[in-house]
């Protein structure tokens, strides 16, 4: 099972990247912009997804663009939250306990990637990321 552990392990190894205290848990972000986050059960989720996110591990992560989103949902239903709340958007939100390691450090990449400037993914595709 993944923890937010691995999540920081992942932010880690991204340029510029920085973890911070949010009142909805912990969040990671490059150049000032959010990239991934704890997901919090906020009544503005709808009540299932609020009901998964207040019974286990989930993380919010961006993606390039709402099609992204509802592949990754259609892909693997079990992992991904159908719908979380509107803000942020386009996002995916997913189950911790049902995503493995490298699917994990793929999707925090990937939304690194939305979010870091050129020069930032620069470095890190010349370090070999």
């Amino acid at each position: 099972m993944a923890t937010l552990d691995d999540v920081r392990h992942v932010a880690a190894g991204l340029p510029g990247s920085e973890e911070r205290s949010t009142t909805g848990g912990a969040a990671w972000f490059v150049r000032g912009k959010l990239y991934a986050w704890e997901c919090h059960p906020w009544p503005s989720i709808p009540a299932d997804m609020r009901e998964i996110i207040a019974a286990e591990l989930v993380v919010g992560v961006k993606v390039a663009d709402r099609m992204d989103a509802l592949a990754l949902v259609e892909m693997a239903p079990d992992v991904f939250l159908r719908s979380t709340t509107g803000w942020g958007e386009p996002k995916v939100a997913f189950r911790m306990a049902a995503i493995d390691e490298d699917h994990l450090g793929e999707l925090v990449t990937e939304a690194w990637r939305v979010q870091a400037p050129k020069y930032l993914r620069l470095r890190l595709d010349e370090a070999g990321g």
